[in-house]
């Protein structure tokens, strides 16, 4: 059964960086997967953040193009979001998904992921 475990996030003040991994344990490697991190903040929808696949499609949300970047290292069945330039408005808890890659091709940002972190919290303060 796929496990994943989120890790990295943490307090920091506006225009900081904090850098989040997901651990992916699968019987196989996750290049046949789409990654994604997602996040929700209280009161509010989950919205994905950005998603890779291993053949290089790399999305983000309008909200974070430009600070975010995620990246991958499938050797380690790993996922990464660093964040840089930190905003209050990126508090939120910060969620990794996955899914087989012809799943969630079509729309990776919004596409409901089958397996799920149990999520990392980021607080941003001003």
């Amino acid at each position: 059964q796929e496990q994943l475990v989120e890790s990295g996030g943490g307090s920091v003040q506006s225009g900081g960086s904090l850098r989040l991994s997901c651990i992916v344990s699968v019987s196989e490697s996750i290049s046949r997967y789409y990654m994604a991190w997602f996040r929700q903040a209280p009161g509010k929808e989950r919205e994905g953040v950005a998603s890779s696949s291993s053949s290089g499609d790399i999305f983000y949300a309008n909200s974070v193009k430009g600070r975010f970047t995620i990246s991958r290292d499938d050797a380690k069945n790993t996922t990464y979001l660093q964040m840089d330039n930190l905003k209050p408005e990126d508090t939120a808890m910060y969620y990794c998904a996955a899914d087989f890659y012809w799943r969630a091709r079509l729309r990776p940002l919004s596409y409901s992921y089958t397996y799920w972190g149990q999520g990392t919290q980021v607080t941003v303060s001003s």
